[in-house]
């Protein structure tokens, strides 16, 4: 059996920004153990915000180096109702693969990294990988995204009766993709669902669905709900013309949106969508990721493992504010009101929802 004094388990955003703030602030070199052995291209998280910028910046990450373009922009569809509104400061969208890529590439300057490793379960303090060896540690950042780990596994319950799940197309780089879509990044909204879009550093554009299970369900399968969508919106219909022929369709299930770990424990210390998970609509996926991470490193710099309980804790207040906002826009969004709230959507409006939706970084807690 191994031990290690600081383990992070998962090597994306919010794993890596853990391992970074380690060798910051406490000086720690930690173990990073990641499944994958190469880098994919996760199904969300493409866009980041002006202050996740902000906070990437800190870890040695320059905007530039994700995409020089700029996002200036939201734009809103429902149905036939159409809204746009500038953004506070400028965003960008980036694939995941060149975001992993370069957040794995700075961590493992200061962490030991191990690729395709994966971990079967914790028992009894204990971390059992799937090859048979064993791992303990002080503290343990957790660090898995959407997917859970046996003995540490979200609640059932935070599904939902009728669940979420995510679904993502790639659109192909074309010049008239590009001025379609500019500098915007547009929200479509649906009947149980809506659909986030962006240009991304290769001129392809991800489209990321998220969609109740019943609507799936009805339409029969996810070929079936994007033509569906297509025929009741034009714009969305525009923009799904890029999507090559036999074109795969990403899936991952049951996504506990709007769910927030609330308590903490000693020594453990659960990062991004492992201590809660905002409604992609927000678009601060990524934010809350980095954040957690760094807040946790520094809480662990402080006070040791024994901090993870207190910061847990002050993290799910923080997270309560825009993961509130973001739940509430999002039963506005999958319902009847839709294009009624698109067309009362006035440009201030939008601008003070894109701030209510951000953690406030002032607050974030560190101990």
């Amino acid at each position: 059996m191994r031990r290690t004094p600081a383990l992070i388990l998962g090597g994306g955003p919010a794993g890596t920004a853990a391992a970074i703030a380690l060798a910051q602030f406490g000086g720690e070199r930690p173990l990073l153990l990641e499944r994958s052995r190469e880098t994919g291209n996760a199904l969300c998280g493409g866009f980041l915000s002006w202050r996740s910028l902000d906070t990437l910046a800190t870890l040695g990450i320059a905007a530039d180096d994700l995409n020089r373009a700029r996002i200036t922009r939201t734009r809103l569809f429902a149905g036939s109702a159409m809204a746009e509104a500038p953004l506070p400061r400028p965003a960008l969208a980036v694939s995941r693969h060149r975001l992993d890529t370069l957040l794995m590439a700075r961590a493992a300057t200061v962490a030991a990294v191990e690729r395709g490793v994966a971990v079967r379960a914790i028992e009894d303090d204990t971390i059992r990988l799937a090859d048979g060896g064993t791992l303990t540690t002080d503290a343990l950042f957790l660090a898995t995204g959407k997917h859970d780990l046996r003995g540490l596994a979200r609640p059932e319950d935070a599904r939902g009766a009728d669940p979420t799940l995510g679904l993502r197309v790639r659109l192909t780089p074309h010049p008239a993709l590009g001025a379609l879509v500019g500098d915007a990044i547009e929200l479509h909204l649906f009947d149980r669902g809506y659909a986030g879009l962006a240009v991304q550093e290769d001129g392809s554009a991800n489209l990321c669905l998220a969609v109740r299970r019943s609507r799936l369900t009805e339409a029969g399968s996810p070929a079936a709900l994007l033509t569906a969508l297509a025929d009741r919106s034009p714009a969305l219909a525009d923009r799904l013309a890029y999507m090559a022929p036999g074109e795969p369709i990403d899936a991952i299930a049951n996504v506990p949106y709007g769910w927030r770990q609330r308590d903490g424990v000693a020594g453990l210390f659960r990062l991004g969508d492992q201590a809660g998970v905002i409604p992609s609509l927000a678009g601060e996926g990524m934010g809350i990721a980095l954040a957690s991470g760094i807040a946790a490193a520094r809480a662990h710099a402080g006070g040791g493992p024994a901090a993870a309980a207190r910061w847990q804790t002050r993290f799910a207040r923080t997270l309560a504010r825009p993961i509130g906002v973001a739940d509430w826009l999002r039963t506005l969004a999958e319902g009847r009101a839709a294009p009624w709230m698109v067309r009362a959507s006035h440009p201030a409006l939008i601008r003070l929802i894109a701030h209510a939706t951000r953690l406030k970084t002032g607050v974030i807690p560190t101990t």
